[in-house]
């Protein structure tokens, strides 16, 4: 199995707001990183692909089996990482491990404590009065510990702390070690992705603007500058978007070869980051995809 989730032409319709016909693969194995602006639509894939939601058209299917006869199976393989106290108040880890380990199949106790002391997690102190930072620790233990092969995280840096944020990026770096899990994360700190995503899937506007592996999109698109007499009605659409000032233009393609044809050393080309890709295509008009 190549894909541990495909989505095929799933629709989802609110009001004000829609995911239109997404198709979408997350490769077996790999960190796939998700982008896009609040509001792009993110929570909503993820509400769909753990059945939390479901799709008013096409066709959803984890590790290639269906929720509709399958949903047991599925929710067994898969760790939803949370960052925030989801259990009850005044609960601790000892607490929280009797209500959570019967419902898998797959628990092992023991390495639910390996990971609690790796983690140094106080067992007997209330999950409450942990920082976000611990708490996601819990969560993240406790998908590990019933042998999640597919794991998600819903912004697993926001609002931590530089320091604890390097440390998680590790921690998650260790466990992708031995290509048996699948890691799917959204997050609007792009830089976290350089360090970690082999894909990345930009949603914008509920349309999936491109689902690639890091290489690919470093290699489609580029930030070019250059002066502003270079640029005119025809000249422009080579750009997804051109930003002017007084010093000229700058502006992202995602057509490098197309930009070095007509414009050769005139301009200079540069690699987009992420951040660059989401503020140029925010703003444009047109999209090119």
């Amino acid at each position: 199995m190549e894909n541990i989730v495909e989505f095929k032409g799933v629709t989802k319709r609110f009001k004000g707001f829609s995911l239109e016909n997404i198709n979408l693969q997350i490769k077996q194995g790999y960190v796939t990183g998700f982008i896009g602006a609040n509001g792009a639509g993110k929570s909503t894939t993820m509400k769909l692909m753990m059945n939390l939601l479901q799709a008013d058209a096409g066709e959803i299917k984890v590790f290639g089996l269906d929720y509709a006869s399958h949903e047991k199976e599925i929710k067994e393989r898969i760790g939803f990482v949370y960052d925030s106290n989801v259990f009850y108040e005044g609960l601790n880890i000892k607490d929280i491990r009797q209500i959570v380990a019967p419902s898998y199949k797959n628990w092992s106790d023991e390495q639910f404590y390996d990971y609690i002391k790796k983690f140094e997690l106080p067992l007997n102190k209330a999950v409450k009065t942990f920082s976000k930072g611990m708490q996601m620790k819990v969560s993240l233990a406790m998908a590990l510990s019933h042998d999640a092969e597919f794991i998600m995280m819903d912004e697993p840096t926001a609002g931590l702390d530089p320091v604890f944020r390097r440390e998680l990026l590790d921690i998650l770096k260790d466990i992708m070690e031995g290509g048996k899990r699948t890691l799917f994360f959204s997050t609007h700190i792009t830089s976290d992705l350089n360090h970690i995503a082999n894909y990345i899937t930009f949603i914008q506007k509920g349309k999936i603007l491109f689902n690639d592996s890091m290489d690919e999109v470093q290699e489609r698109y580029a930030l070019v500058k250059g002066s502003t007499d270079l640029i005119n009605r025809d000249t422009e659409k080579s750009f997804i978007k051109v930003e002017h000032s007084s010093t000229g233009f700058q502006a992202l393609t995602d057509d490098v070869k197309r930009v070095k044809e007509l414009f050769g050393d005139r301009v200079v080309i540069e690699e987009a980051t992420l951040e660059d890709i989401m503020f140029y295509v925010k703003g444009a008009s047109h999209q090119h995809v």
